[in-house]
C-alpha cells in the first residue's frame, strides 16, 4: 500500500491540536461563550442516551453542545469533579483523548467514576464531531436514588 502525502498533514494536525487545547481550556474555565464559538453550527454529537442522567441528551447545535458543560455543573458537585487525560492523539482533523472521569451527583450524593474516550473532529477551526464514550452505567447508578 502506498501513501500519498501533500505535505500539509503536520500543519493540519497542529491546527487540530490547538483547537482541541482551546476547547479543553474553555471547558475547564466554564467559558460557554468560547465553547459556542469553538463548536460548529451543526455538530455530530454522540453520547449514549441515558434517561436517568439529566445532562445526557441528544444535541446538535453549537449552543446545545456548549450547554452540556453547564448542565453537568448544575447536576454535580464541582469540588468533587475530576478528569484526567492519559492520551491525546491527533491525526489530521481527528483527535482522540482518553482518560478517567469522576464526580458526585448533587441530587443523590452518589459518586461515579470510570474511563472515557472522546473523539473530536476539527474542520475550519471548529469542532464538528464530539463522540464521547464513558462508563454510563456508573453515572446512571449515581443518578438513581
Amino acid at each position: 500500500m502506498s501513501v500519498i502525502t501533500t505535505g500539509n498533514e503536520g500543519s493540519v494536525a497542529e491546527a487540530t491540536r490547538a483547537v482541541v487545547q482551546d476547547f479543553l481550556a474553555a471547558r475547564l474555565a466554564g467559558d460557554t461563550e468560547r465553547l459556542v464559538a469553538l463548536f460548529a453550527d451543526e455538530v455530530d454529537w454522540l453520547l449514549a442516551e441515558n434517561p436517568v442522567v439529566p445532562w445526557i441528551r441528544p444535541r446538535s447545535t453549537a449552543a446545545e453542545c456548549a450547554a452540556q458543560a453547564v448542565e453537568l455543573g448544575e447536576h454535580t458537585v464541582p469540588e468533587d469533579a475530576r478528569a484526567s487525560i492519559d492520551t491525546f492523539l491527533v491525526d489530521g482533523t481527528d483527535a482522540v483523548l482518553m482518560g478517567h472521569v469522576s464526580g458526585t451527583v448533587r441530587a443523590t450524593g452518589k459518586s461515579f467514576q470510570g474511563p472515557f474516550a472522546l473523539h473530536l473532529t476539527v474542520q475550519d477551526g471548529r469542532v464538528t464531531r464530539h463522540h464521547l464514550y464513558e462508563n454510563s452505567l456508573s453515572i446512571a447508578e449515581a443518578c438513581t436514588p
